[in-house]
């Protein structure tokens, strides 16, 4: 059913707004032009009412989520390319229509640590993309192959890389066009497809790349890394605008150095480069390379899979390098006055699934820097709501054992990613932090597509924002989607 002057009026709707607030207001949206519209300017420029009324009956109308990392979905994993261009388009597009169903209208795209020569045929297919009835693929996230062999996770050790020509080096692994600043391939509308690159910052050539990568446009993302608090904080103050998976992949929180999770809280006492007491920023720990030994085993074993949440691997405290103490800091005198940070702290993603993290330790992030926080699904190909508990096909001859939201290995405890949908986490979230369901909303909407600067298109009801809408019940369900002024999934009865 559409509208005969292609005017919406969604009425008697609680509206989630950018400061995570509920307000019960009426939208419009021009479903012509797949955009939502100030009422007011509209109804005094064109002289018209919306000729269509829908009545939400009280329930939620939220901008669609965005999903900044996501492997694979309905059967179809981004990383896995047997050579046919075709086949591998068919389950892109594949996941773009059907994850709508999980309210999910921008997503983007996340290769794991490929064999080099794979990347710039796997970047070339995953531009950017959307069709009348699917979700927009924003681009790609290339997740590695520039991390830490300490912490690797599931990827593959033998592909493992450093940096070693900086810029260059990464430009020869995902294709020097890939990394252009203005991008050839653009989608339907000019917007530049947005893209992600996570790296460990210790890594060879890595710390030196990012404030060109940043310059670019690609937002730089530390994750799979050993970084101590000081280098953590050098690479934000270069440029590193986001967190993978927080507390996944990464020395885990403590009081002498909490390293890369210690941005969440991080100190006005050491954040200017200017202060004596600043960490030591240009120490470097030094970082080994991928044993040739390992390399050799580890290709004639096949690909070896771990969980990236709970790795074998220890990685002791380290005792952050100082300069020597002062006094001379000035001190506000003034109550409730809080020193500014000489940088923009990260954003950070979570995988609010229950297994990934502790609610508490969510609820603990949260508290720390609610503005930064990015929901996201880091789903497996075996995402898919309908899929019923069992044993499934995986890759490599492996299978995974689904029982509920828990994805593991057949034969082993060993996590296997995630399988969690992001209304849920939404859900998730929202319980565990204690937060109200717009402010769980705004985590899966306006954060992630502010931390990848498109705010003012997606995760947003402002005025000339893309109309990627999701109608939720009070309990966050999703009942309805819509992508660019169009219904494209409804919850059947």
């Amino acid at each position: 059913m559409t509208s005969p002057n292609g005017l919406i009026c969604f009425t008697n709707c609680l509206l989630p707004q950018e400061d995570g607030a509920l307000v019960e207001k009426d939208l419009w949206i021009d479903e012509r032009r797949g955009v939502v519209l100030d009422s007011q300017k509209t109804f005094f420029l064109r002289k018209e009412r919306p000729d269509r009324v829908i009545d939400l009956g009280g329930n939620i109308l939220s901008p669609g989520f965005l999903d900044i990392q996501i492997n694979g979905a309905y059967n179809f994993d981004f990383s896995v390319y047997e050579g046919d261009d075709e086949t591998y388009r068919t389950g892109l597009h594949r996941v773009a229509e059907k994850i709508v169903e999980t309210g999910v209208t921008s997503l983007l795209p996340t290769i794991i640590t490929q064999e080099r020569s794979l990347y710039p045929k796997l970047l070339h297919l995953l531009r950017p993309y959307h069709s009348p009835t699917s979700a927009t693929l924003l681009g790609w996230h290339a997740e590695g192959p520039f991390i830490q062999f300490a912490k690797r996770g599931a990827h593959e050790p033998q592909f493992l890389l450093t940096a070693k020509e900086e810029i260059k080096s990464f430009e020869e692994v995902y294709g020097a066009d890939n990394l252009t600043v203005n991008e050839d391939w653009l989608m339907d509308d000019e917007t530049v497809g947005v893209r992600v690159i996570t790296a460990a910052p210790e890594v060879d050539g890595v710390m030196s790349s990012i404030e060109e990568l940043a310059r670019r446009g690609i937002v730089f993302s530390i994750g799979h890394s050993i970084a101590s608090t000081g280098l953590a904080t050098a690479a934000v103050q270069n440029g590193a605008r986001l967190i993978t998976h927080l507390f996944n992949a990464m020395p885990q929180l403590h009081h002498r150095d909490p390293s890369i999770i210690g941005l969440l809280g991080a100190s006005p006492h050491l954040s200017s480069p200017s202060n004596p007491t600043s960490p030591v920023s240009a120490t470097f720990p030094k970082i080994h390379r991928v044993p040739s030994t390992v390399r050799r085993s580890a290709a004639a074993q096949g690909p070896q899979a771990t969980s990236e949440a709970f790795d074998d691997v220890q990685t002791p405290p380290l005792t952050p390098v100082l300069r020597a103490q002062t006094d001379l800091d000035d001190l506000h005198l003034q109550k409730g006055k809080v020193a500014d940070l000489a940088f923009e702290r990260p954003f950070y993603e979570l995988i609010v699934d229950g297994i990934h993290s502790h609610p508490n330790s969510v609820r603990l992030a949260y508290s720390s820097f609610p503005e930064g926080c990015v929901l996201i699904t880091d789903a497996m190909k075996i995402l898919d709501p309908h899929l019923k508990d069992g044993v499934h096909e995986w890759r490599d001859g492996k299978r995974f054992v689904k029982s509920g939201d828990k994805l593991y290995l057949e034969g082993t405890d060993t996590l296997a990613g995630s399988v969690v949908t992001l209304d849920k986490c939404v859900r998730n979230f929202s319980r565990f932090t204690g937060c109200s369901l717009g402010e769980a909303i705004r985590c899966a909407t306006y954060n992630p597509a502010k931390c990848l600067g498109i705010e003012h298109r997606k995760g947003t009801l402002r005025p000339g924002a893309d109309a990627d809408l999701v109608v939720l019940d009070r309990r966050g369900k999703v009942l309805s989607t819509w992508v660019r002024g169009r219904e494209v999934w409804t919850k059947a009865d």
